[in-house]
């Protein structure tokens, strides 16, 4: 899938899961139940063991459906951004701003996904071409810091996650947001995976109602 169609696909989506395993098996598992949901961004974090594994895994099994984009998440570095983008990732995400992670996504022509809580990484991050900017963590400056920002930065695009849930959610996108990212409220909680499922209908509802 081209760059600017996994980039428009995560934003009609509206909701990217971050998944976290203790395998591979597991975090392949657990995405299933997300994509069964309706949540198809899949964004697979480098603290699960051998996360490219199930990255690549993924990738291959919904390298048809254009519904189903699979991306890296907590990725710290440009070496592991190459490791994830090797196995299949449509796009990159990183908890921090790391300038080399983000010129070598563009290199490969990659969706990045920098993180940052100031307004000095949003223009850091837009002037280094990145696609959509994290907002990390977002229960830290609320969605008020989306609408501030926005103000003055019109044209950045961003996704708040950390303290996203199905509660909240209208909030972020009333602020600004152009998606958001879900993870323990989505699939944490010792939830089966047929819950994690469940939730992941109510989340596509919830922000089905929020942008109306």
């Amino acid at each position: 899938m081209d760059k600017l169609q996994v980039i428009e696909t995560v934003k009609k989506i509206g909701v990217v899961a971050v998944i976290r395993g203790n395998t591979p098996d597991e975090a392949v598992q657990i995405s299933e139940a997300c994509i069964a949901g309706g949540v198809t961004a899949i964004e697979v974090a480098f603290t699960t063991p051998r996360a490219h594994e199930a990255i690549l895994t993924l990738s291959e099994k919904y390298k048809d459906n254009a519904q189903v984009v699979i991306g890296a998440g907590t990725v710290l570095d440009a070496e592991t951004a190459r490791m994830a983008i090797l196995n299949g990732a449509a796009f990159v995400v990183s908890p921090a701003f790391d300038e080399a992670t983000i010129k070598l996504c563009n290199r490969y022509r990659v969706a990045c996904m920098p993180g940052t809580t100031t307004i000095q990484g949003v223009i850091q991050a837009l002037e280094l071409g990145a696609d959509i900017v994290k907002v990390f963590p977002g229960e830290v400056v609320g969605s008020k810091f989306i609408k501030a920002v926005k103000g003055p930065l019109p044209q950045a695009q961003m996704m708040p996650t950390g303290g996203v849930s199905i509660d909240n959610v209208a909030e972020w996108f009333k602020a600004g947001a152009v998606a958001v990212g879900a993870g323990g409220a989505l699939t944490g909680g010792g939830k089966s995976l047929t819950e994690i499922t469940e939730t992941a209908k109510k989340f596509v509802v919830a922000v089905a109602e929020a942008r109306k």
